[in-house]
Order: structure tokens, then sequence, then C-alpha cells
């Protein structure tokens, strides 16, 4: 199982855009919410999920969309389920760390 990971760096941020392997390029859209997984943001270097989990525990802000990326960052306390949205049943969650 694969993830794509984008890995932004800006001053003192380290900015993560990870998505689920298949849904790179879609739009997901169910009332108001929509989120569009383009590859200008979210396609980086497509990494394991495991890849993934540990570039998102050095992330000061993470945008994180798709079943099993969400899963994994919600199993490695990362995310909290209540921050976490549905969008035609894509989970989608962002992670921002205070300092």
């Amino acid at each position: 199982m694969k993830v794509y990971l984008n890995i932004i760096r800006h001053e003192d941020e380290y900015i993560i855009a990870i998505c689920d392997e298949e849904i790179l390029g879609k739009r997901f859209e169910e009332g108001e919410r929509q989120i569009h997984v383009t590859e200008n943001f979210y396609k980086g270097e497509l990494v394991s999920l495991e890849e993934g989990i540990r570039a998102l525990e050095q992330a000061t802000i993470a945008n994180i969309v798709g079943e099993r990326i969400v899963t994994s960052a919600l199993k490695a306390q990362l995310i909290h389920k209540n921050g976490i949205i549905r969008i035609q049943n894509i989970p989608h969650a962002q992670l921002v760390v205070t300092k």
C-alpha cells in the first residue's frame, strides 16, 4: 500500500500533503464540502504507508486524505477521530502542531 507524500519546507514549518495513491487527481464533493486532491499539491514521492507516518510525525502542518493514511494517522495518535471529516465517504484530516 502506497501513499503520495509531498513535503514543503517553509521557514520553520514542515508542511506535509499526503494521500492514498488511488485518489490522487480526484475531486470529491458533498453539499458545501469539497476537496480536490490535486497533483500540484499532493503528488510528491510515492512511499510506503509506514514512511508516510514517519513523515507525519515530523510535520508542523499536514493535509491528510484517504482511508488508509487517515486510519494509520489515527492509530499512530497523530490526529483525533473528531477531527476527521468525510466527503463522499473519503476521510480528510488536518494536523497543526502549535508551538
